[in-house]
């Protein structure tokens, strides 16, 4: 399938206009962050019917794309959530009807394939592999970049409907369609500031004051790389958190001995906001999360471990990724009782629901089938108490 470049705002205005009455359109994104903080749009590829666009976000406005994400068209991707965030912070906006094949492919015995395992399974297509480290911002483009670009939008539609019609005969288009809005409405963004320094290699060793300097310099690095929009690393290395952290200096001088301070650190105004945020940070009682990720009862943890094992049974047993069926977060929202634990309702909570409550509550147990598969089992009621004799008469 050929492809068109569009590089002006008319060609892709009048795009729009032809894609805002289409059913549905394959879409892709390219994008860079390795010199930035956030995102940087590289190039957006469009499908449907029997043609392909490659815009250039750098020529053209690319805020114009709202007006299809807000038409009822359907929006196909694959492995959609990074391009959902680059699209967020680019054009503030995602599309308002969505189906991602890598999701959807997950209801269908596939766990997280790649666009070319799926295209290669699903419709022996052989795609191009292309070279991971283009660098998409340069221009112009090679044809062979184009190439590469086009084949990632060429099969959507396809595979969109082979999966659909698979979906439909397994009684489970609804699910993959529910897990999608799921993944279209999750919240996207940059890190929060003051949750930064969770993300420090060896931070579980830091002593309790140096957690609160950790805390405090990380989320102070956060901010001020999203305000000059350039990556955290080159404000100030990890490793120079983790020095500043147990040495908590309160002098330039003292700044400037710290492991991983280079001078442009310790002077002027960034050392003194490195300084402010030391203080802050000695003035902050921070515990680290628990191992576990959670605030579950200490009572109900082992059980997390029993239901992941029968979560990952129903899984393997009907073939869906077990990802999608829950995460351990969701497992712990639905011990701990919160009304909105999505195992608690819809598809996942009558795939899993009364297993996991039957487990839960004592009523089963799980064994082995013999087979290399777990199955449940009713455990034996308690034996009823015998009633105490009656006294003797005298």
């Amino acid at each position: 399938m050929t492809h068109r470049w569009v590089a002006t705002q008319a060609e892709f205005e009048e795009v729009i206009g032809v894609l805002c009455n289409e059913p549905r359109y394959a879409i892709d994104t390219e994008f860079h962050r390795e010199r930035t903080y956030f995102p940087k749009l590289a190039l957006v590829q469009l499908g449907w019917a029997d043609q392909i666009v490659l815009v250039d976000p750098l020529a053209v406005d690319m805020t114009a794309i709202r007006r299809l994400f807000a038409s009822p068209s359907i929006a196909v991707f694959h492995a959609a959530q990074q391009d959902l965030d680059v699209l967020t912070h680019s054009v503030a906006a995602v599309p308002e009807r969505m189906f991602d094949t890598q999701l959807a492919a997950g209801f269908t015995g596939y766990s997280t394939p790649s666009l070319l395992s799926l295209l290669h399974a699903e419709l022996s297509v052989a795609a191009s592999k292309g070279d991971r480290l283009t660098d998409w911002l340069r221009r112009p483009l090679t044809a062979d970049q184009q190439h590469y670009a086009a084949g990632d939008v060429a099969h959507l539609l396809e595979l969109h409907d082979r999966l659909t019609a698979k979906l439909t005969a397994l009684g489970r288009l609804d699910w993959a369609l529910d897990a999608c809005e799921e993944l279209r409405t999750r919240p996207t963004g940059a890190t929060d500031p003051e949750q930064a320094w969770l993300r420090l290699k060896d931070v579980r060793v830091l002593k309790a004051k140096a957690r609160g300097v950790a805390q405090s310099v990380a989320a102070w690095r956060e901010r001020r790389a999203a305000s000059v929009d350039v990556p955290v690393r080159q404000i100030l290395p990890d490793l120079a958190i983790l020095g500043i952290s147990q040495k908590h200096p309160s002098s330039q001088a003292e700044l400037s001995q710290a492991r991983g301070v280079e001078e442009r650190h310790s002077r002027g105004a960034m050392g003194a906001e490195i300084l402010a945020a030391v203080a802050d940070g000695l003035t902050r009682d921070v515990q680290l999360p628990s191992p576990d990720g959670d605030d579950l009862d200490r009572s109900l943890r082992p059980a997390v471990t029993l239901v992941s094992a029968w979560v990952s049974e129903v899984a393997r047993a009907e073939r869906i990724d077990t990802a999608l069926l829950a995460t351990r977060s969701d497992l712990v929202a639905l011990l701990r009782g919160d009304v909105d634990a999505r195992l608690a309702q819809g598809w996942r909570g009558e795939l899993l629901g009364d297993g996991i409550r039957s487990l839960v509550e004592g009523r089963a147990g799980l064994t082995f089938d013999g087979k290399g598969g777990l199955k449940l089992i009713p455990t034996a009621p308690e034996p009823a108490a015998e009633p105490a004799p009656e006294p003797a008469a005298d």
